[in-house]
């Protein structure tokens, strides 16, 4: 396996002793690269912030590179994809937060960076009362096309995959181990389906093994992913509540389905709406009311009222708008041969009407 591939060096760092993933994005930067890492003497290295003795030590005595062959082979043949934080299929959520994954290994089809991501999570032991929100959430949601995220583990984690998949939203579950198994394995039919409407996303190796240690790292990709995050039943103590914790560190929205003060796997959602620290959700649209995505059911009888008054240019600009996500105005202005100042004033007049918004950058999409 040639060792010219950046991807080769990317795995090769993330087994440095004593290299995580802050250290390892500082030396990428400074060297200038990750394969440059593996090039630089002890002084130089030792001018890098965060490197001492210790870290410069393990750089250059590391010699495990067979590893980072056998794991290129391991990608290729299981068709799983590396997500390096420089690449622009990243989660750009992760990017924000300082101590994201330099690289994660993906495995699915669901878009990483769609625009709606809400994470659902709580307790293994689910009630019939959680499994139901659950259910009655992702039902809710259908209308959004979010992409829902949760740790695969059992209770509440399982059953929002399994409603997602009943609602036909892309599901992804975030693993604390390697891509060559599943843990718990009885899920393991459940993560197949998950493939193909979603994905499995770890930042784990193969022959990872899913060791205590790696679920409160893998909860805080659980918590960064994600647009809002939704607490539906936990006790007072664990993984949930890490995650939860982790999530406010990073000022996301939080929301958490109350129950009875003498109810075991409420007393934590209970706790963190007491604590200002979550929102409460009683019913599925409060979360869409929350995140504002609803705005676009409140705007469309304006729109059909308004859609007479468009003229013949006007109509030509919104429906191309239409065929795009965002689209900036000088290709706008190519593609429909408008001058570029009249082109202006129509697309001012369209924001007044409220068809369209207008981002940085010149850039526009629909309202």
């Amino acid at each position: 396996m040639s060792r010219n591939n950046q991807l080769f060096y990317q795995i090769a760092i993330k087994q440095i002793p004593n290299v995580g993933n802050v250290i390892a994005k500082t030396l990428i930067s400074y060297c200038g690269g990750v394969e440059e890492v593996f090039k630089q003497n002890k002084s130089k290295l030792l001018k890098i912030p965060g490197v001492g003795i210790t870290i410069a030590e393990s750089i250059l005595s590391f010699k495990n590179f067979e590893r980072a062959e056998n794991e290129l082979l391991f990608l290729e043949k299981n068709n799983i994809k590396p997500l390096f934080y420089l690449d622009k299929d990243y989660p750009n959520r992760l990017k924000e937060i300082e101590d994201a994954p330099m690289l994660l290994f993906y495995k699915g089809n669901a878009d990483l960076n769609n625009s709606k991501i809400v994470s659902v999570i709580g307790t293994r032991n689910a009630t019939e009362y959680g499994k139901l929100f659950t259910d009655n959430l992702l039902k809710e949601l259908k209308t959004t096309n979010a992409l829902i995220v949760s740790g695969l583990a059992y209770g509440i984690d399982v059953q929002s995959h399994k409603a997602a998949i009943t609602e036909n939203l892309p599901t992804v579950g975030v693993v604390a181990h390697g891509l060559d198994e599943i843990y718990p394995r009885e899920h393991k039919n459940i993560a197949n389906q998950m493939i193909n409407n979603g994905g499995i996303l770890t930042e784990y190796l193969s022959k990872t093994k899913a060791d205590p240690q790696n679920f409160p790292a893998r909860n805080r990709i659980v918590a960064g992913i994600c647009d809002v995050l939704v607490v539906v039943e936990t006790a007072s103590r664990g993984g949930s509540m890490i995650t939860a914790e982790i999530a406010n560190s990073y000022n996301k929205d939080i929301m958490a389905l109350p129950g009875r003060v003498n109810d075991t796997f409420s007393q934590g959602c209970n706790y963190l709406i007491k604590a200002n620290k979550a929102s409460m959700i009683t019913k599925p649209s409060d979360l869409i009311e929350l995140m504002n995505w609803d705005i676009e059911k409140k705007i469309k009888p304006k729109q059909h009222k308004l859609i007479l008054d468009l003229d013949p240019d006007e109509t030509k600009i919104v429906d191309y708008i239409k065929q795009k996500t965002k689209i900036g105005i000088d290709e706008i202005s190519i593609d429909l041969e408008f001058e570029s100042g009249f082109l202006s004033y129509k697309l001012l007049d369209l924001e007044f009407k409220g068809f369209i918004r207008s981002l940085p950058g010149k850039v526009y999409e629909m309202v």
